[in-house]
């Protein structure tokens, strides 16, 4: 920089020249000088305080727009990062055919603790079980002070719960955002949804795994991310449902049944409309009962009796060997049969129930509406055991069912390891062989829908592509017709229901012993039956595990006391909710007269 010098010699000389004190010029200089320097030192003040304005006022903004962003967002526990899996918490809902909440995701929080950031682990304790008063105190203290560093308390809180644990103040005590799922619909549709639990879970996130039915089931379709935001529509309809479990609960309790089934399905589609096993569950809160050794599997509220139970079917099987021997040009509707009893076969001797003797001769239509043993055994023996496997392998009786629940793949049908000739007799009507009331719906509906054979499904159906045939439609017309002699004049009178002309075929099983033979008290009574019969669209199945009917003089075990009057009431209250309109019979025209002013 240059400097200007204070006593310039030009201008010394001028003022000597001039008579003027030099001095003055050195003075004036330095005025100057010094005016320079202050003004140079107040710019790079004002520089400086500009840009330490600047920088103050970009913290501050940055400071209040972090507060902001705090405040709006929803407050969460600290959490450490660590390496692995991501876990997936999203999981589908499940809707009923009408788009219906079945199951759905809740967010909710889950407890757990820090012990060593505790500042009195004996006072939480003690807190921790006045909200929770399952908790145990002295085990919470010995675990707060054992030295680990992270315990879980709780896995889901309530809000109650949740504000209580929040007001007990220790910064040892944190919460965990996470979905649960939630049912809330109770205890309806419970064998079909079936449960869910946490699987792999971390103090942020849990997955949510399905642990029966059909949760578990399509697990890796309701766990899928690309499909989260498509729920899964059920086959079911949630009125029906309830409408169904409400009868036959009713039903259960008053024919003094330990347990009970029942099935509504579509004799088109094999949608299955409702499914119902009593007694139940709420899958909001799915025990773990302990059953005692002697116990049944059935005797579990756990239990599916619609798909895991597997039983002797009883006459219910008649019908099939109808519909065999006329699909194989053996006889017809009208063909007489053999139906003198007892039939001697062997050293075994078949009987009719209470020791009756329809023949000498029935004809096949009669056969099944007195549900004669001795007649279908007849029949069964025309057809032979080979022909009679196969056609019952071709409904499905040979292997579980392919519906999707996680219970129906353990559900396989108990076959004989021979099928010598006695067992095509006591497979003709129910007795030998076992299977679950779903193989028997599935059965009854390939024939109701004249003779295609029915895949059992509880998914919405939008596309359905025809069965394979297993019976000419002539021959399941003519086996409808017969389902329906039995309520118009046979075992299951109590089943007619005005207007909806409903067919179907008892079944009355003595129940086996596990140590050999069968109890003589105990059965398992079953009615399947189709409606209309004019024209089928539906399949009603019940099953009571050891119904009594004590309403008369005598206790009544036979499935036309018991099982029949519960289907029947499931018929008259589900038909208008099907949108089936009964068929009103017109007076005929002699019964009308003129009238003459």
């Amino acid at each position: 920089m240059t400097r200007t010098p204070l006593r310039p010699l030009a201008r010394i000389l001028q003022a000597r020249a001039k008579g003027e004190n030099p001095d003055t010029i050195e003075r004036e200089n330095l005025r100057l000088r010094h005016e320079h320097m202050r003004d140079k030192a107040r710019n790079r003040a004002e520089v400086r305080l500009l840009v330490l304005g600047l920088a103050f006022f970009c913290l501050f903004t940055v400071i209040g727009a972090r507060m902001g962003l705090l405040s709006a967002t929803e407050a969460a526990e600290p959490r450490a990062s660590a390496p692995g899996a991501e876990i997936i918490a999203q999981r589908a809902d499940i809707t009923d055919r009408n788009g219906r909440v079945l199951a759905t995701n809740m967010l909710t929080h889950a407890l757990y603790a820090h012990p060593r950031d505790m500042i009195d682990p004996d006072r939480v304790a003690a807190e921790l079980v006045k909200v929770f008063p399952d908790m145990d105190a002295a085990d919470l203290q010995r675990r707060f002070t054992d030295g680990r560093r992270f315990m879980w308390l709780r896995r889901t809180l309530s809000p109650e719960q949740m504000q209580a644990v929040h007001d007990i103040g220790d910064p040892g005590l944190l919460f965990g955002p996470r979905e649960m799922r939630l049912y809330p619909n109770g205890a309806l549709a419970a064998h079909i949804l079936g449960g869910s639990s946490f699987g792999a879970e971390g103090v942020h996130s849990a997955e949510v795994i399905g642990t029966a039915g059909i949760e578990k089931a399509l697990d890796d379709r309701l766990r899928d991310p690309a499909q989260a935001g498509d729920p899964l529509e059920l086959s079911i309809d949630l009125t029906i449902q309830a409408t169904v479990e409400e009868v036959l609960d009713a039903g259960m309790t008053m024919m003094n049944a330990k347990g009970a089934a029942a099935i509504i399905m579509d004799v088109h589609s094999g949608e299955i409309l409702a499914l119902a096993s009593l007694p139940d569950f709420d899958p909001n809160d799915r025990p773990n009962p302990v059953l005692p050794k002697d116990a049944e599997p059935g005797d579990s509220p756990l239990f599916n009796r619609a798909v895991q139970g597997v039983y002797e079917l009883g006459s219910t099987f008649k019908i099939f060997a109808a519909a065999q021997a006329m699909e194989l040009g053996l006889m017809g509707p009208e063909t007489m049969v053999d139906a003198n009893a007892p039939m001697v076969w062997g050293k075994h001797r078949i009987k009719e129930f209470q020791g009756k003797n329809y023949g000498p001769l029935l004809s096949v239509t009669d056969v099944i509406v007195k549900s004669s043993n001795v007649g279908t055994a007849h029949i069964a023996l025309q057809i032979g055991g080979l022909r009679q496997q196969a056609f019952l392998k071709a409904l499905g009786f040979f292997e579980p069912t392919p519906v999707e629940l996680i219970e129906a793949r353990s559900a396989r049908p108990l076959l004989p390891k021979k099928w010598a000739d006695i067992v095509t007799i006591t497979t003709s009507y129910g007795h030998g062989m076992s299977a679950s009331p779903l193989h028997l719906a599935s059965a009854y509906a390939t024939i109701a829908n004249g003779g295609e054979l029915v895949t059992p499904t509880l998914v919405k159906q939008v596309n359905r592509k025809p069965g394979i045939r297993v019976m000419r439609e002539e021959v399941a017309r003519a086996s409808v017709e017969m389902l329906r002699q039995v309520v118009v004049r046979g075992t299951a009178s109590l089943a007619e229901v005005e207007g909806y002309e409903v067919g179907g075929k008892t079944g009355t099983a003595d129940k086996p012993k596990r140590t050999g033979g069968y109890y003589k008290d105990k059965v398992i009574n079953t009615f399947a039956s189709v409606f209309p019969a004019s024209d089928p669209q539906y399949v009603v199945l019940v099953t009571l595990d050891e119904p009594v009917d004590t309403t008369g003089t005598e206790p009544r075990r036979t499935a036309g006391w018991t099982a029949v009057p519960v289907a029947a009431e499931i018929t008259r209250r589900i038909a208008p909710l099907l949108n089936i309109r009964p068929v009103v019979e017109q007076a005929p025209l002699t019964a009308v007269s003129a009238v003459h002013n």
